[in-house]
């Protein structure tokens, strides 16, 4: 019996944030997708239990919910790290070798194209089409940070010192 009290007060703390946003926009199904945003911001991606909490307590079906959260690019269903890394890998970039640098990042990182975040959700590399910063490629992002004119060498080195950091 204690170990289903123990569990009900593991729930009700998962769900407190989500309860929090939602009375922020006052349970209001037309807002769904700032809920999702906020969600998202508070959990690193969206849990599919969330999603079904979310659609609970707006009083819409999970399928409506589901849809709207794989609808839009900018949410994910799976897990990302704390530091986002992006790495431009369109023509300006890829012309200053970007690939040499995605490479190293997954070598070092044990990453691939389809394994993108460490197992320990530290870091999320993300090989993005364009962000719009031509003149000064490659470029990498690290969460809001850029970094520009980079190169293996130095994207490493900045992984470094965030594991560095972080284990610290």
């Amino acid at each position: 019996m204690e170990s289903k009290k123990n569990n009900s007060a593991v729930n009700i703390r998962q769900f407190q944030k989500v309860c929090d946003i939602l009375e922020i926009y006052n349970y209001n199904p037309n807002k769904l997708v700032t809920i999702l945003q906020e969600v998202q911001y508070e959990y690193r991606y969206l849990p599919e239990d969330i999603l079904t909490f979310v659609a609970s307590s707006l009083d819409i079906s999970p399928a409506k919910v589901y849809g709207v959260a794989t609808f839009y690019s900018h949410f994910t269903l799976v897990p990302k790290g704390k530091y986002i890394i992006k790495v431009c890998d369109g023509t300006a970039c890829h012309v200053k070798k970007s690939t040499a640098i995605i490479e190293a990042l997954q070598t070092k990182l044990g990453l691939n194209n389809k394994k993108n975040t460490t197992d320990d959700l530290l870091i999320t590399l993300e090989v993005v089409s364009c962000l719009g910063a031509c003149g000064i490629a490659p470029i990498v992002v690290i969460n809001d940070e850029v970094y520009s004119s980079m190169n293996p060498e130095a994207t490493e080195k900045l992984i470094d010192s965030i594991i560095s950091v972080e284990n610290n």
